[in-house]
């Protein structure tokens, strides 16, 4: 057991990290803070001031701000559900003794390790396409129309992309968790004549649920910032059918270059993010104190 010197000296060591750390989210949140409060346009410098909650009202009376909510939640949710389950399926595939193993492996996890914007520019151009991509391709092969993916389904195909990247993480972590699970109780199960279903559900499933809730938490702090797909893709639109939050608080600064509204846009979604964090947060304590 670590003596109380110990302790304090792993703390004094510890203290400039942490305190730097502070500082690196402190220092930007605080003139977030304050640019919220502010009327200033680096265009037109000379006409700023303060001007009180103003921008978070334009902000919140912004026609694309409800869609950009809803957009929001919507990725996060669907790309959970599909890496969540996808990679439960691929790690128990993962999993088995098959031909050339780990090539296979390291195939499934290397989308992960690919940027976002390459990873939407090798979607739009060569997969998703209308005229020469992959699923145009194969809608000809079939004899139907193929599929304008961004115009007509634009969320759905950002979806898509960020499923994709995200799935290998999913996977990576769900097959770590899976490879520890103790082997003489699934031979025993099988032996008392539980079927595969039935290990599944009451040994592989609970074993992994602490791994799922990581994967969960860890994803919905990144999914909460999706934005270089829908700029590669959608860019935003059409309409605001692929709007998300990041992407307004985006629009509102770089091309609008509405500082004080994106600042107040910025502050909205850091508060969006520790609710769902707060929450998400809560899951996973309950899962690991079991």
């Amino acid at each position: 057991m670590a003596t109380r010197q110990t302790q304090t000296l792993a703390r004094l060591m510890m203290a400039p990290s942490v305190v730097l750390l502070f500082i690196w989210m402190i220092v930007p949140l605080i003139v977030t803070l304050w640019f919220s409060f502010q009327q200033y346009n680096p265009l037109n410098p000379m006409r700023d001031g303060f001007v009180g909650f103003a921008n978070y009202a334009l902000f919140y009376s912004n026609p694309a701000f409800l869609s950009s909510i809803i957009n929001t939640l919507l990725i996060v949710g669907s790309v959970l559900l599909i890496t969540v389950i996808g990679g439960i399926l691929l790690s128990l595939l993962l999993d088995q003794p098959i031909f050339g193993q780990g090539i296979v492996r390291i195939l499934v996890i290397s989308p992960f390790f690919v940027m976002p914007p390459v990873a939407a520019l090798v979607w739009k151009n060569m997969i998703m396409h209308p005229s020469y991509g992959v699923f145009a391709d194969i809608a000809r092969f079939l004899g139907v129309q193929p599929v304008d993916w961004f115009a007509q389904y634009p969320l759905f195909s950002v979806i898509i992309i960020v499923a994709w990247q995200w799935l290998p993480f999913a996977t990576l972590i769900l097959l770590t968790a899976l490879q520890s699970l103790d082997r003489e109780q699934m031979e025993a199960a099988e032996m008392d004549g539980a079927n595969f279903l039935a290990r599944f559900w009451h040994l592989t499933l609970p074993h992994m649920s602490r791994a799922i809730t990581v994967v969960i938490l860890i994803q919905t702090i990144f999914l909460l910032a999706v934005y270089a797909e829908i700029l590669v893709t959608t860019n935003g639109g059409p309409g605001y059918a692929s709007t998300n939050l990041p992407f307004l608080v985006y629009q509102k600064a770089s091309l609008e270059f509405k500082i004080g509204q994106a600042s107040a846009g910025g502050i909205i979604a850091v508060i969006l993010a520790n609710i769902v964090a707060f929450f998400a947060m809560r899951a996973v304590g309950k899962n690991l104190d079991r």
